[in-house]
């Protein structure tokens, strides 16, 4: 659900504080933990360390971001795999499909010798 028209975005004011009158190049990486703050035009070219309840994850904001919220660009889960005794059974035969195809490469390398 979009926030009111009437209320106008959500941007915090201390980060607008943080990048004021600065220029990116010469900026670090800043960071925050407000992931609910919508990228305004101001933020463009600067990198924003962003929080995602574990550590920061460096963030640059393009022209394409502007409208957007920060917390969208700084992922808070991470997908390991879908495992199991099947999962396990196809990279066992993906490895030994390798390593067959390795042979035949060796040795039709071998015979042009």
């Amino acid at each position: 659900m979009t926030r009111s028209l009437k209320k106008g975005p959500y941007v915090d004011e201390r980060l607008l504080k943080k990048i004021e009158g600065k220029k990116p190049i010469e900026t670090g990486i800043i960071k925050t933990w407000s992931r609910a703050c919508v990228i305004s035009p101001e933020m463009v070219g600067f990198v924003f360390g962003v929080h995602n309840g574990k550590h920061h994850i460096e963030v640059l904001v393009t022209e394409d971001m502007v409208g957007h919220r920060l917390g969208e660009f700084s992922p808070t889960r991470k997908f390991v795999r879908h495992g199991g005794k099947m999962q396990k059974e196809l990279e066992a035969k993906k490895k030994e499909a390798e390593i067959s195809a390795a042979k035949a490469a060796k040795s039709a390398t071998d015979t042009k010798k």
